[in-house]
């Protein structure tokens, strides 16, 4: 698919953006791209290695879940964190749990809709997935955030929601890594790079 050039002003307007206004920007050509309170932020593509662990991740999880939930990688989620005529924020997980019928409709995903929003940390990540994005998350109240790191061990670190007060500060795992919530999961996070 080509697509089309587009004015300057199309990727950095002049006043803040909605998350609607956002997503009627269409796909973006280079880089990774979020809005942040109304503000478009880029960021590198992905490593290799990123990638690769993120698509081994979701194929540990696929046949674990039910057949009406869904793993969708490196998609935008409108986190609602704003009134919808004031400037917005969407993140991009590196991967997203939710109900199948979410992904139905090809629209832009809702915070509500998330079960598990993954983040695996590159090195110029770690302050904006370890603090930004877990307290926006948590005030979106996506119920449960995972933070994986590619350090010598591959480390999955998992956050639940509880009420007002935000994240539970979960357990950081190497090795296997188990959970019964939102549903039954076991992960071998050694075999992710492999």
């Amino acid at each position: 698919m080509t697509a089309e050039p587009q004015p300057p002003e199309a990727f950095w307007p002049e006043h803040p953006l909605t998350a609607a206004e956002y997503a009627a920007l269409g796909e973006e050509e280079h880089g990774r791209r979020e809005l942040q309170e109304g503000a478009i932020v880029m960021s590198p593509s992905a490593s290799s290695m990123h990638n690769f662990v993120g698509f081994e991740l979701g194929s540990q999880l696929r046949p674990q879940l039910s057949r009406d939930r869904a793993i969708v990688l490196d998609v935008d989620v409108d986190l609602e964190l704003a009134a919808k005529d004031r400037p917005g924020t969407v993140r991009r997980p590196d991967l997203v749990v939710v109900e199948r019928s979410a992904v139905a409709s090809g629209e832009m995903l809702r915070a509500e809709q998330v079960l598990i929003a993954v983040e695996i940390v590159s090195p110029s990540s770690v302050r904006l997935d370890h603090q930004m994005k877990r307290s926006e998350y948590a005030d979106a109240g996506i119920p449960h955030y995972w933070i994986v790191e590619l350090d010598e061990r591959v480390t999955l670190t998992e956050h639940r929601l509880r009420g007002e007060l935000g994240y539970r500060n979960g357990q950081s795992v190497t090795g296997t890594f188990r959970t019964e919530e939102p549903f039954p999961v076991t992960l071998e996070l050694d075999t992710l790079r492999d």
